[in-house]
């Protein structure tokens, strides 16, 4: 059986009207493990067949990359968990553990005692432009394929 590659990306990412949300310049490229759950299935899709020197420009629906947004993850909770915090501001995030999982919840509204926090992904719900350029592939490692990742 064929070892999965590990690909590394350069990306800019675009909301849908042009505007700069995220980008890899100036910083590290993105390092995956094709399948892995680190990297959206868009991305994954895009690169697959793909080879280093690639430039590509990828539109992927929320379905491939962060799911729909889901009213239910939006909750109103009192004031009192925040325990600690003295200035409470929405945009805030917070990581909290609720059973076996860790989930990071941004706080979106403050009423009173109440406070509003949405613990979907910022960017649940849209559809993401991505200009990508592979500047690597390569066959993953033994040790790479048992840990899900890349090793560097």
């Amino acid at each position: 059986m064929q070892k999965p590659d590990v690909f590394t990306v350069h990306y800019v990412l675009k909301n849908k009207i042009g505007e700069l949300v995220d980008t890899s310049e100036g910083s590290e490229p993105l390092h995956f493990l094709y399948g892995s759950q680190g990297v959206i299935t868009g991305i994954q899709e895009a690169v697959k067949d793909r080879n280093a020197g690639d430039c590509l420009e990828v539109t992927v629906p929320p379905a491939m990359a962060y799911g729909d947004h889901n009213p239910e993850l939006i909750r109103t909770v009192p004031r009192s968990m925040f325990e600690g915090v003295d200035n409470l501001e929405v945009g805030m995030k917070f990581q909290t553990n609720t059973g076996d999982s860790a989930q990071i919840v941004q706080v979106v509204g403050i009423d009173g005692n109440l406070v509003k926090v949405d613990a979907n992904h910022p960017l649940a719900g849209f559809t993401l432009y991505f200009d990508l350029e592979i500047v690597g592939r390569r066959e993953a490692t033994e040790e790479e394929v048992a840990q899900g990742r890349p090793l560097y």
